[in-house]
């Protein structure tokens, strides 16, 4: 098995894993999308009653949207998140009570008129927990009316909720095999430029695959071709795996849990079937 990576940023990754087959990438795919945990907040409690401000006016508590809208919206807010310093709530010390080592506890007091956005969730205690993504816009406040909310995050896993969804737009397809008569082709007609991703180049009167990484498979240089000259196909053994987070956990640290989890699963099931001997 050969890797090569063609894109790693903090919010993408993008990869071309050889010697394989579609059953080992998918498993990577549905590992990242459905397994890898991340936090989320899950609970959202709503003051009721008037609000006063520093000069003792009072605010209505409420705002446009139904409180179950807000919490949603909420819920969907990336919150960074260290594996390394969090613990599923269930399986905390604390017996599921709620703590620093399973929960972060944030914060929100605006008063209207204004545009409530993910920036002003105050992390109760540590700042280090602030949202990175601080222009998410959650709902908007008319005058006198104002929101007091307390929410808390914690652990979870996609399979059981999308808002612990820690990757998104996860996806994988085989690589192109682009094959380019040079007898028949003459760089005279245009495939290259009917290519939606820029596959394809021409150099004087040669025509290249410069980007094969990039090619889809949609085969519009194939049906341009006047002289049968190009051919384009798949190869399953040999895929492009791609996925983005949505800010919470960087790229690169969703895809080396997701790996773990996959080995660690992989041994348990060797050891069940060792003991079966």
């Amino acid at each position: 098995m050969k890797i090569d990576l063609l894109e790693m940023t903090p919010t993408k990754a993008e990869f071309i894993i050889s010697d394989t087959n579609p059953t080992f990438v998918n498993a990577i795919r549905r590992t990242v999308v459905a397994d890898v945990p991340k936090m989320a907040i899950s609970n959202v409690e709503f003051h009721l009653g008037p609000i006063m401000d520093e000069d003792n006016k009072a605010f209505e508590s409420v705002s446009p949207l139904f409180d179950e809208i807000v919490s949603h919206r909420l819920s969907l807010i990336p919150i960074p998140t260290d594996l390394e310093h969090f613990n599923f709530k269930s399986k905390c010390s604390c017996g599921g009570e709620g703590c620093p080592s399973c929960t972060i506890m944030y914060s929100l007091n605006k008063k209207g008129p204004c545009i409530v956005y993910s920036g002003d969730l105050e992390p109760v205690g540590n700042e280090q927990f602030r949202v990175k993504d601080d222009l998410i816009p959650i709902v908007k406040l008319a005058e006198d009316q104002a929101l007091l909310v307390y929410a808390t995050a914690e652990l979870g896993t996609g399979k059981n909720h999308a808002r612990w969804q820690a990757t998104v737009g996860a996806g994988y397809k085989y690589a192109a095999e682009i094959d380019i008569d040079d007898g028949k082709c003459d760089a005279g007609c245009s495939c290259a430029e009917v290519c939606p991703k820029d596959v394809l180049e021409k150099d004087g009167r040669k025509l290249t695959a410069k980007h094969p990484e990039r090619c889809n498979l949609c085969n519009s240089c194939v049906e341009m071709c006047e002289v049968d000259a190009i051919k384009v196909t798949g190869n399953p053994s040999k895929l492009v795996l791609r996925f983005e987070t949505d800010g919470s956990m960087a790229a690169k640290d969703v895809l080396l849990k997701g790996l773990s989890m996959l080995e660690e699963r992989f041994e348990n099931l060797r050891e069940q079937f060792s003991a079966l001997e």
